[in-house]
């Protein structure tokens, strides 16, 4: 989870340099298009599909719509919704997570993790709004703030419906089958986007945007996800989404931006003090965890 959130935040940075040259769900849908591909090269190099995959196949399609949602209303939030604020909404995921796990799992949210969650979401939103309490107080609900909130009940979804519905398939292979759902979705969805757009006029950020959001942000964050929701409480594999803005910070750092004030570090250090307290051992809720999956 320490490697998703530090390769979803790289679409953040290179995201938002390629997002005036193309509509979203054109990106989506290649980008998912890609990682599908890419990710059943691996199934079918490293043994296949198993039998347990065939089971009940409309696993698959349900979890994609949770996934494309997310996506699909995070753009369109975007469209009206200021980005600051559509990243404070993200920090309400964990907690949003840590409710469905209760309903679908029954996973128990101790009192360390609620203080953790707590934690990691006053870091989080110290960093995000960059350590200026005006920037916070100015803080309004819109209509984008709103859409993107009904994408994040979708993602938070996601993570106790992974262990709720797999069948025993391995890793690579269930994230195979709910990206090639996806793919195949978008492909529905964003089909007049594809067409519309004219692809050999747009510069070269898009396209490393695309590969990057494709390989990276995609097939192997996904896996990693889809690996991490077998063995986590869903509040613990969310939680790690608090570290999201300060790997955005070091991406910015990395891509020769200005460097953020010197009191966000604050928030550094308190979403790393809330992933301490994630990080210890709950033997009995993974217990509980392994054996309903």
């Amino acid at each position: 989870m320490l490697a998703f959130s530090a390769l979803v935040a790289g679409s953040f940075s290179l995201g938002s340099m390629a997002a005036p040259h193309i509509a979203p769900d054109a990106l989506n849908t290649v980008r998912f298009v890609i990682a599908a591909a890419l990710l059943g090269m691996v199934v079918f190099a490293t043994g296949g599909i198993d039998r347990p995959a065939f089971r009940a196949p409309w696993r698959y399609p349900l979890l994609a719509v949770f996934l494309v949602a997310y996506f699909v209303l995070m753009f369109e939030g975007l469209k009206t919704g200021a980005p600051v604020s559509m990243a404070a909404v993200f920090t309400l995921t964990p907690l949003l997570a840590a409710g469905f796990g209760w309903v679908l799992l029954r996973q128990v949210l101790t009192g360390r993790m609620a203080v953790a969650l707590a934690i990691g979401g006053v870091g989080a939103l110290w960093v995000i709004f960059r350590a200026d309490l005006a920037a916070l107080l100015d803080f309004q609900i819109g209509r984008g703030e709103v859409i993107y909130f009904l994408g994040c009940v979708a993602h938070a979804a996601y993570a106790p419906l992974v262990p709720r519905l797999n069948r025993g398939e391995r890793p690579a292979v269930f994230t195979f089958g709910v990206l090639l759902a996806g793919a195949a979705l978008l492909l529905i969805v964003g089909y007049p986007s594809l067409v519309a757009t004219q692809w050999a006029a747009l510069p070269p950020i898009v396209w490393v945007t695309i590969a990057y959001t494709a390989v990276f942000a995609s097939a192997l964050t996904f896996f990693l996800l889809q690996y991490a929701t077998l063995r986590l409480p869903s509040a613990k594999v969310m939680a790690y989404t608090y570290l999201t803005p300060s790997w955005v910070i070091l991406w910015e750092m990395a891509l020769g931006r200005p460097l953020p004030p010197g009191l966000i570090l604050l928030g550094v250090a308190l979403t790393m003090a809330a992933l301490g307290l994630l990080l210890k051992d709950d033997s009995h809720v993974r217990g509980r965890i392994m054996s309903k999956s």
